[in-house]
């Protein structure tokens, strides 16, 4: 062939790769294959395909505000402006339900949207020029008819009969091979359309999907170990998982426990919120400790798969809107302990909030990010084989993950949390003189340094211990220590 015509080929067959084709990877990755995925070496953390650790730092991005969905431009303009401040902060995914209106292709049951479809290619370009990836949601309805649910947001109105659509109720939709098929042929849609990018961290099936009222426990694992394996056969080489309801009452424990525990479920996932009409008590107490519990919750089944706080935040009494606490909260008390909290009990990464437009972005608090990859740059969890711990005294609680060189410590005062900072208006007061000793914390070996990060000064002090103590500089509310040891 002429040399003019091969290139011309060459050049029509690249331009022309459906977007987000692996053999087209993203520009912040050097090849192919650095798709993100379980390590083999510690399944407790995440790795790249090429074995080296990857920490999942990231925000829920469901969808443009409700003031922008009739024009896509201005919504596109929002997204690129969250986008483009997690990222020059340090963010590295985010979470997008492809189900919510302003994305969902299936106006109509079985018929898909090209305009709706181009607004996902847009958005995922739009990930890939900040260097992003992306948990993709599938789903997120609860029911066909209002009669099975009162929340228009969560009911999908184009699959019941009455619509045109082939099925009377949300059972037939997991039981029927009518109501599968509706689910398998979106997945087929979006397969040949993306198929497995190196961009996305993963594809999710639902979100909350315990929320369904109706099915039977037995209908309803069935149908989740069946389609996990549908869409892993799809998208070979992206992480598959599922999520659940916020665990904030003891009876969701036995449903949380065995959907982690499904074998085809790749990533241990739990959601929970700060929620004062919670039955559960820990979930009205501190952020730290909401998220730690949730994490250690999940830990405590010994999984062997990552563990992560994929949805959180705080909301009013049993959910009924974003916290009035919110507006209060300018330093960002609530966010920091949502990405601190649950790597320091073991997560795989840091916790990933709700409220993006209406607190993090409305109180411009993106650089708490950067300040979460401040501290764990230059640590590898999967070499380091971390264990996590927790103790307390009487003016902090000590999260710590130690690992093999290095340990991670995040102290947080005790007397500062939500209620009293920003319900009360008692501004955190300085913590002076704490003392630690390594032989209480467990560090054993020579130490080498000791590194003291202060978050909320965004400032590196380096110290030196008093034979086994050592004393930390002066505080609010919380700060991190790094101590590097030899064996």
């Amino acid at each position: 062939m002429d040399s003019r015509l091969f290139a011309r080929a060459l050049f029509l067959f690249v331009t022309l790769l459906p977007i987000g084709c692996h053999t087209n990877p993203s520009p912040n990755q050097p090849s192919a294959l650095r798709y993100i995925g379980v390590s083999k070496d510690n399944p407790s953390y995440f790795s790249f395909s090429d074995g080296s650790s990857y920490i999942p730092v990231g925000i829920n991005m469901i969808n443009p505000s409700s003031r922008t969905h009739e024009n896509a431009d201005s919504a596109f303009h929002e997204v690129e402006q969250w986008m483009k401040n997690l990222s020059e902060n340090g963010g590295n995914y985010i979470r997008v339900w492809l189900s919510e209106s302003f994305w969902d292709v299936e106006d109509q049951a079985g018929k898909y949207n090209e305009e709706k479809a181009r607004r996902i290619d847009r958005f995922i370009e739009m990930a890939r020029k900040y260097k992003l990836r992306i948990k993709i949601t599938l789903e997120h309805f609860r029911s066909i008819t209002l009669e099975e649910n009162s929340q228009p947001w969560a009911t999908k109105f184009a699959y019941h009969t009455s619509r045109g659509g082939p099925l009377d109720s949300i059972q037939q939709y997991l039981t029927s091979s009518a109501g599968q098929k509706l689910f398998l042929d979106k997945i087929d849609f979006y397969k040949k359309r993306y198929g497995s990018d190196t961009l996305f961290f993963g594809w999710e099936l639902w979100n909350e999907m315990n929320a369904m009222k109706g099915p039977e426990d037995s209908v309803f694992f069935a149908w989740n170990e069946k389609m996990l394996a549908e869409v892993k056969s799809r998208f070979p080489e992206n992480l598959v998982m599922q999520s659940l309801g916020s665990f904030d009452r003891d009876n969701v424990r036995p449903v949380y426990k065995k959907m982690m525990a499904l074998p085809g479920n790749e990533v241990a996932q739990v959601h929970r919120y700060l929620d004062p009409g919670a039955k559960m008590e820990v979930c009205h107490g501190p952020m730290d400790v909401i998220a730690s519990s949730a994490v250690e919750e999940l830990l405590s089944y010994h999984l062997g798969k990552p563990v992560i706080l994929a949805e959180t935040g705080a909301v009013e009494p049993n959910h009924a809107g974003p916290s009035k606490y919110y507006p209060r909260d300018t330093a960002g008390m609530l966010l920091h302990d949502i990405l601190f909290a649950p790597f320091f009990s073991g997560s795989a990464g840091a916790g990933m909030s709700w409220h993006w437009e209406s607190y993090v972005h409305k109180n411009n608090l993106w650089y708490h990010f950067k300040r979460f990859n401040e501290v764990i740059k230059g640590i590898d969890p999967i070499q380091e084989e971390f264990v996590p711990s927790k103790t307390e005294n009487k003016l902090v609680r000590i999260y710590a993950v130690k690992g093999k060189k290095t340990t991670l410590l995040w102290l947080r005062d005790k007397m500062n949390n939500w209620e009293s900072e920003l319900g009360k208006g008692i501004s955190p007061q300085t913590l002076h003189g704490i003392q630690l000793s390594r032989e209480e914390l467990g560090i054993t070996g020579i130490v080498e340094k000791i590194d003291v990060y202060d978050p909320w000064q965004d400032s590196w002090t380096s110290i030196k211990s008093q034979g086994s103590d050592f004393t930390l500089p002066d505080f609010k509310r919380s700060i991190v220590v790094r101590i590097y040891n030899t064996l």
